[in-house]
């Protein structure tokens, strides 16, 4: 699998002109690696694509990947951010959310790993069924005391054929609540703020200088290379993704076939998507890049469709510091910003 993955960013050196600035192991579970692994398919890419002196490398992990002697060897490889996928510092939600760490693993793992790394984001799910404001808020407290400087906080979803769906089904769970869920949204905003996050797109909070690079990069639109199985790619234009079977994977780079499948956005594509991911960040959407990149027909657009939401108070129009005029998610509508993005698009 290693040495596929190597061959697929050869043969697809191409394909990225910009110098690469962040790197991220991510999808399934990169912490399986061994530092010698990691070591070579940097080593790859660094002698086929133009790299940054200080690339911003990731590693995502769950904390029961993340042993003592695990944490010590990353901190001594390249790898300069890890990404922990705590969800709850409670077990009976680790349990409900059928995860395989429990909340000791969890706290042990952020107690060694923040002696080695500065730059550490964790995962934390809300609006879980039974889990009061006490909780929740505890929760966040857990993670401003270990001193992390991202956190990236999701609403729980539930996803068809899993376990949580057919407890949800057979009436083992009650369903979702969305007014807990807003709930727990609110504090969230309200508590990470108190500790100097500044939420810089809906789901994810950092400190100054403790950004995602990486994520950031996707939220603006720029192309990035996915390799490996079911990894997805995107350079502007088009988004592709490669086959999810391991074995018909590594069949097909061993042959110098890409196993990817292509799709071609359409102009609309790309406006909705630009309106779905800026309306999530603050910086918002520009409209001067609205009519540069779509034309007067898409900016007249945007402004009708968005008047409604601007009266509301959940969108504003704004002008920054260098004069560009942008359109933004007000405090009041960040919770509904994915649902207000829909409201704009523009469908054939």
């Amino acid at each position: 699998m290693i040495l596929a993955i190597a061959d697929e960013l050869i043969l697809r050196k191409e394909e990225i002109t910009e110098t690469v600035e962040t790197i991220y192991f991510g999808g399934g579970t990169p912490s399986l690696l061994s530092i010698n692994e990691i070591q070579f398919l940097l080593d790859v890419i660094q002698q086929n694509f133009e790299v940054v002196d200080n690339p911003e490398i990731t590693l995502e992990a769950n904390p029961d990947d993340l042993s003592n002697e695990k944490i010590l060897e990353l901190s001594e490889s390249p790898i300069n951010r890890l990404s922990v996928g705590i969800q709850s510092f409670f077990d009976e939600d680790l349990q409900y959310m059928n995860r395989s760490h429990n909340a000791e693993e969890s706290k042990k793992c952020l107690s060694v790993a923040s002696r080695y790394f500065d730059n550490i984001t964790i995962d934390l799910i809300y609006g879980v069924l039974n889990m009061s404001i006490e909780k929740w808020k505890e929760n966040l407290q857990i993670a401003f005391d270990f001193g992390v400087n991202h956190i990236s906080s999701y609403a729980l979803t539930v996803e068809p054929k899993t376990a949580l769906d057919a407890f949800i089904k057979n009436g083992k769970y009650s369903p979702l609540d969305e007014q807990l869920a807003k709930e727990h949204f609110d504090i969230l905003v309200e508590d990470t703020m108190l500790n100097e996050f500044i939420q810089y797109e809906i789901s994810n909070f950092g400190k100054p200088d403790f950004f995602s690079k990486h994520n950031t990069s996707y939220w603006q639109g720029k192309p990035y290379l996915g390799v490996g199985p079911s990894a997805h790619s995107f350079n502007g234009k088009e988004r592709s993704w490669n086959v999810s079977n391991n074995a018909k994977y590594i069949k097909s780079i061993q042959s110098e076939i890409l196993p990817k499948k292509v799709e071609v956005l359409t102009l609309n594509d790309q406006f909705n998507e630009y309106i779905m991911t800026g309306l999530r960040t603050i910086w918002g959407v520009s409209l001067n890049k609205i009519e540069q990149e779509f034309g007067e027909k898409y900016l007249t657009h945007l402004l009708a469709s968005s008047r409604k939401f601007v009266k509301q108070e959940l969108l504003e129009l704004v002008v920054d510091s260098n004069g560009a005029k942008k359109l933004k998610t007000a405090e009041k509508g960040k919770f509904l910003a994915d649902g207000i993005a829909s409201e704009l698009f523009m469908v054939d």
